[in-house]
């Protein structure tokens, strides 16, 4: 199957930046990163995921984690998982 489809989109810069970055070090490029989410959908009949709004509780922690804040530093995955069995 030949791909001849454009999809033209407006992502805020930063979410495009940070998606690339994380793309990269999978060897993937936004194409195909994209042509896989939407094999996705068809796949699934659907997003492919859950999309729900977040509690407040919830919100608070993810936007508090993104700006860096309350963070809890661990050396290694290791380490974490030990924390986490404990």
């Amino acid at each position: 199957m030949s791909k001849t489809a454009v999809i033209q989109t407006r992502v805020d810069p930063k979410t495009k930046e940070r998606a690339q970055i994380i793309l990269k070090k999978l060897n993937i490029s936004m194409s195909e990163a994209i042509s896989m989410y939407l094999s996705q959908i068809t796949l699934h009949k659907g997003i492919p995921f859950e999309i729900k709004i977040p509690n407040e509780v919830t919100a608070e922690t993810l936007k508090a984690s993104e700006e860096g804040e309350d963070l809890h530093p661990v050396d290694s995955v290791d380490a974490l998982f030990q924390e986490l069995e404990a």
